[in-house]
């Protein structure tokens, strides 16, 4: 039977169904995603699977209360596959007991080890690098760390979101898993003191804030370049991205720090046969090159290449630290933000 979404927790913004399934039966062949990603993004994706499949997929988007949803549905969840960005959404889930283990050869195959976990409870299906955007005009350095963030030369120079970010906590995690909680404390007070301004927008507002002269360096994901150039709709925001270059931190030491979006089987999935056959889907070939040149992610899967604007920005140290560390330290991480008054700007 086609999955019928029920508003069953308040804040739902859009039900997007993709190829909504009409075989009626308990064996009905379709898949129902509830997903954090935007449809957009992931609709080629499941218009690929379903072309080569025949099976169906309903997805439910939201972006802030999928997990509580699938907490309170308990064993009447609708839901057969999780997917998310975040290493931090994705433990959220196997600590709210709404994952099951997936076993798959093909996705052990597919996905190295330090992007899935353990115990199978998730898959990274693309990485993203948490990088420096500078400007072209203000910045001559070719290289940087996050430590020299904290370097007063940069006071009143760098732009930044919400500390409490998850793509914020999870770097600051990193830091403590690094150089230790003390040390990550006094880095945070001197990133903040640098700022050029009280955190505020998301990432792309932040690569403005270098186009606009406001501040000569801003903390961004990857992907968030290629969107920019690539913007027809806000033509303007190819003008934020042209006036910065890409600087990836750490390349001669211990490495960029990396974060993923990734996918996790329900814990009641009413599909779980077909659930599994879409997780294997997204780490193959095909889907992992979609995820290159639609979304200029980089994929997982060793054997398939990034897109070419994406390789246009060079290569990079990927930091070995294991996700399910930084995933360990999230909360360390965000009692440090508040501790030191991040989110309330330089002057506080």
């Amino acid at each position: 039977m086609t999955m019928k979404l029920r508003n069953t927790v308040a804040g739902i913004a859009v039900a997007l169904t993709v190829g909504v399934g009409t075989m009626a039966g308990a064996q009905a062949e379709e898949v129902n995603v509830y997903s954090y990603r935007q449809p957009f993004l992931i609709k080629p994706l499941l218009d690929a699977f379903t072309e080569k499949t025949g099976i169906e997929t309903n997805v439910l988007f939201d972006d802030k209360a999928l997990i509580e949803r699938m907490v309170q549905e308990g064993q009447n969840s609708p839901a057969d596959l999780l997917l998310t960005v975040d290493i931090g959404r994705l433990e959220n889930a196997v600590a709210s007991g709404v994952t099951q283990s997936a076993e798959s050869e093909v996705l052990e195959k597919n996905i190295p080890a330090a992007y899935r976990d353990e115990n199978g409870q998730w898959f990274g299906l693309t990485t993203r690098a948490r990088v420096i955007f500078a400007s072209k005009d203000r910045v001559e350095q070719d290289t940087i760390t996050y430590e020299e963030l904290a370097d007063p030369k940069w006071k009143g120079k760098i732009c930044m979101r919400s500390g409490q970010h998850v793509y914020n906590v999870a770097l600051i995690a990193s830091i403590i898993a690094h150089d230790g909680e003390e040390k990550a404390e006094e880095w945070l007070r001197g990133v903040k003191a640098n700022l050029a301004r009280k955190p505020a927008g998301n990432d792309r507002a932040q690569v403005k804030g270098v186009y606009t002269g406001e501040c000569d360096i801003a903390l961004a994901n990857t992907y968030y370049m290629a969107k920019m150039l690539q913007n027809d709709k806000e033509p303007e925001q190819k003008e934020w991205a042209r006036s910065a270059r890409i600087i990836f931190p750490n390349t001669d030491g211990r490495g960029t720090h990396v974060n993923v979006s990734g996918v996790a089987l329900a814990k009641n999935a009413p599909n779980r046969e077909n659930a599994v056959k879409l997780m294997e889907f997204l780490s193959s070939d095909d889907a992992q090159q979609i995820y290159a040149e639609v979304n200029n992610e980089y994929p997982v899967n060793p054997d398939v290449e990034a897109s070419e604007l994406v390789e246009s920005w060079g290569d990079f140290k990927r930091d070995p630290l294991p996700l399910d560390r930084i995933a360990e330290l999230r909360k360390k991480a965000s009692e440090l933000v508040d501790k030191v008054g991040f989110d309330d700007g330089p002057e506080s």
